[in-house]
């Protein structure tokens, strides 16, 4: 099932698209249907090198999340509910791992959104539902998922206690919120540094989908305060679960202070359990 665009005006609507063909520019719409299976396996291509890092990350969190959900819920199958879903790969997995999931994205474009979502149809016996939605404001019923999982996805929010909020809200009292590659920085300096060279190289690298895509101001990057403040009354304990990553992408803070470059972000999987 898809959902129309939630209403958010003009900008919205020219950030989306933007948005979308800045993606498609990098090279992330999959070409065709091998390449859309393969996710997150995918290790050729211009983005080879990303999937690599974020295949780990979900492999983490199949075994580390999921599966250890799905023993806990058995023998029903797992509810999960991917925020910030883009082309719902993660879904596409779940299900064919026997679970249930809803893809929400408020992107539906036919590059990576909601729209490309879509081709996972024939291949699927029942195809997982779609809804377009910003995950400040789900439209899902309140304790209704095993898991909240924000796939690379969560640095994008603009309130990150309300997201969080939102996330904890629709899932069930012992269920998870997992967060899945989204930068973290070990102090708000090493954040802002990354987010000051981003906006000063904005208009070099975005050229003329700079003003749209500068526009919407998302918080950009994680650190571990600035993830307890957000969750700050929800009860949540959160867990980093530490992956073990490709050695070029281990060797990366040695690489950056041999070459006097800023810190770099770290990924892993991070959880917290629902009181």
């Amino acid at each position: 099932m898809s959902r129309p665009v939630p209403g958010s005006g003009e900008p919205g609507r020219r950030f989306r698209a933007a948005y979308a063909e800045h993606r498609a520019r990098e090279g992330r719409g999959a070409t065709g249907d091998a390449e859309l299976l393969a996710l997150p396996y995918l290790d050729r291509g211009p983005l080879g090198r990303q999937w690599r890092v974020r295949a780990r990350t979900f492999d983490a969190f199949r075994a580390r999340v999921l599966d250890v959900r799905a023993r806990e819920v058995a023998p029903r199958s797992v509810a999960v509910a991917d925020l910030g879903a883009g082309n719902g790969w993660l879904c596409y997995r779940v299900v064919t791992s026997g679970h249930t999931a809803v893809a929400v994205d408020f992107r539906t474009d036919s590059v990576d959104g909601l729209g490309a979502a879509g081709r996972y149809r024939r291949h699927l016996a029942r195809m997982f539902d779609r809804v377009a939605a910003d995950f400040e404001a789900l439209p899902l019923v309140d304790g209704t998922f095993d898991i909240a999982v924000f796939n690379a996805a969560v640095h994008y929010a603009r309130d990150l206690a309300l997201v969080l909020r939102q996330a904890a809200r629709i899932v069930v009292s012992g269920g998870r919120i997992a967060i899945l590659d989204s930068p973290f920085y070990q102090s708000d300096e090493a954040g802002q540094a990354m987010v000051s060279e981003k906006q000063g190289n904005g208009r070099r690298v975005f050229n003329e989908l700079a003003e749209d895509l500068l526009s919407r101001h998302p918080i950009e990057y994680l650190t571990v305060d600035r993830l307890t403040q957000a969750s700050s009354g929800l009860g949540l304990g959160w867990r980093r679960h530490r992956v073990r990553y490709p050695w070029w992408y281990e060797l990366r803070p040695l690489t950056a202070r041999l070459g006097g470059a800023r810190p770099p972000s770290r990924f892993d999987l991070w959880e917290a359990t629902i009181p």
